[in-house]
């Protein structure tokens, strides 16, 4: 990944947090994406103290303008894009019977319309990488819901699709494909002010084949992978990364 410039919207806490630390310990310059300045200048901050080569803009990437000015950003400072890894969601939980029509909107414009519009003014310059990658974190939620998620899993249904579709489109010059994370702890993985230790019951840990809940560092390692050359036969693809949460089949007692 030396000298590669990496993308990840939603970069700096959580998930993205995790990726945008992996990317940058295996040398890529990375550019973290958004929304959150407390959160950005701060993570920023604390791993360009590691060494590390990242950097902070703030996005909101459901805004085609703000898309178009982190692309020319990146172009403008970095000369080219290598990997783009669109992470940036947001979650709504509450029955449809109550839900606001924005509600739905605002979740599709972020967790869908965002990589739609990450891909469309990335394509140009990815298309001129040795090799492009887009990965897409979609969500287990794509295949099996809890109650009241309509928004989210219907997004990340789409994230599923738009993946292969994408692949499809921009092959062979970018390879695309996703990650679907299950459960995920990142309490512990937030910017400072919201930051928790994370408290999981022995009933939680049984849930998964593997014995325990997944941390952000799981996701990356993964990231990191498909965007490197020994991932070159691997594109449309849906990674499903949840300690076999939904291989399991749970029956109540």
């Amino acid at each position: 990944m030396s000298h590669r410039v990496v993308i990840v919207t939603g970069g700096a806490q959580g998930i993205g947090l995790g990726i945008s630390q992996a990317f940058g310990r295996c040398g890529a310059r990375v550019v973290m994406a958004d929304r959150d300045a407390e959160a950005g200048r701060e993570t920023a901050h604390r791993l360009c103290n590691e060494g590390l080569d990242i950097r902070f803009v703030q996005t909101d990437v459901s805004v085609e303008s703000d898309v178009v000015r982190l692309v020319d950003d990146v172009v403008e400072g970095d000369g080219r894009i290598d990997v783009v890894v669109n992470n940036a969601g947001i979650f709504s939980h509450e029955p449809i019977e109550s839900l606001p029509v924005a509600v739905w909107d605002k979740v599709i414009g972020v967790n869908l319309r965002g990589p739609f519009l990450m891909a469309k003014y990335c394509a140009p310059y990815l298309r001129q990488a040795d090799p492009g990658n887009i990965i897409n974190i979609a969500s287990t939620r794509a295949l099996m819901s809890e109650a009241h998620t309509e928004p989210y899993s219907a997004s990340k249904g789409g994230i599923v699709a738009l993946t292969h579709a994408l692949a499809v489109s921009l092959g062979p010059d970018v390879r695309v494909n996703a990650v679907s994370p299950g459960w995920i702890e990142v309490s512990d993985w937030k910017k400072s002010s919201r930051r928790a230790i994370p408290e999981h019951r022995p009933e939680d840990l049984a849930q998964h084949p593997v014995g325990r809940v997944g941390t952000p560092h799981d996701i990356a390692q993964a990231c990191v992978y498909l965007a490197s050359l020994e991932a070159s036969f691997i594109t449309g693809q849906n990674l499903v990364i949840d300690g076999g949460m939904t291989v399991k089949m749970i029956y109540e007692e």
